[in-house]
């Protein structure tokens, strides 16, 4: 009868440290996941100072500017910073398609609205009416017009933008894609465009729409500009296998030429942003 009670104890005993050693195996877990996520978000947090240290340096670079005409630097350095590396780019959002100048106050813009229907074809896009969605303050709305979906949306926002009615295009900044928008110019002459505005930019829409490789086009100079204030900075930061990217989108006020943050998004990696 001893034998069987010693027995139960030890097995009692061996269940109580089983017990214990499951829970201490528990909390050692957690603890360790603690430590793990702790460590993520320390990480994500330097890498966060890292990308808001290069926006304030894209935004010194953009207060230094003269004139409203004044073309940023492309490419903008890189930087070393510790044991991360930081990329930063400033883009003219004004180079970009304004998709709210397809309406002005209530009525389509029949210029712009070809253009944009020229901008469609190139992209291989379906025809989308935004008259039926409206002012737009995100890009996303689109998806109440038939047909757009998210892989649509991606396609088409590098070369649009959301900027007021009244923005006109940089000629000075836009690419060869959305220069090809304009009234008859094809692949060929926005090579060579491109090329001439690298080292000569136009002084003005005049000069834009009288140049010799232009000649014979009638190209109407509505909407036209060589001026902006409204740019993206876009800071992506690596440190070993992690990554961040920071995008900040900034308004220089007309009157006072003070610099507005409009938004700022951290952005995955690898990805186009779809609301603006």
């Amino acid at each position: 009868m001893r034998a069987r009670q010693r027995g139960v104890a030890l097995v009692s005993v061996l269940l109580v440290m089983s017990l214990a050693l499951l829970i201490i195996g528990g909390v050692l877990r957690s603890h360790r996941l603690l430590l793990q996520s702790s460590g993520q978000q320390l990480q994500q947090l330097h890498l966060r100072q890292l990308g808001m240290a290069g926006e304030t340096w894209a935004l010194s670079l953009l207060k230094a500017q003269q004139k409203d005409s004044d073309l940023i630097p492309d490419p903008t350095p890189d930087f070393d910073v510790e044991d991360a590396q930081i990329h930063i780019s400033i883009e003219d959002l004004a180079g970009r398609f304004n998709l709210n100048a397809l309406l002005i106050e209530g009525q389509t813009d029949q210029v712009t609205l070809k253009r944009w229907a020229r901008l469609l074809a190139l992209l291989e896009l379906p025809d989308l009416q935004l008259e039926q969605v409206g002012a737009l303050q995100e890009l996303s709305q689109l998806r109440l017009l038939p047909g757009v979906d998210g892989e649509r949306l991606r396609r088409l926002e590098p070369w649009v933008a959301l900027l007021p009615a009244s923005a006109a295009l940089n000629i000075n900044t836009a690419p060869a894609l959305i220069l090809r928008t304009l009234d008859g110019i094809e692949a060929v002459e926005t090579d060579a465009l491109l090329r001439q505005r690298s080292t000569t930019p136009w002084p003005s829409v005049q000069a834009f729409t009288q140049d010799p490789l232009l000649s014979g086009k009638g190209l109407s100079s509505h909407g036209l500009g060589i001026d902006s204030r409204w740019y993206r900075i876009t800071v992506q930061v690596t440190q070993g296998r992690s990554r961040l990217r920071l995008a900040t989108d900034v308004e220089r006020d007309a009157k006072t030429r003070q610099w507005n943050i409009l938004q700022r998004r951290v952005l995955p990696s690898n990805s186009n942003e779809i609301a603006q």
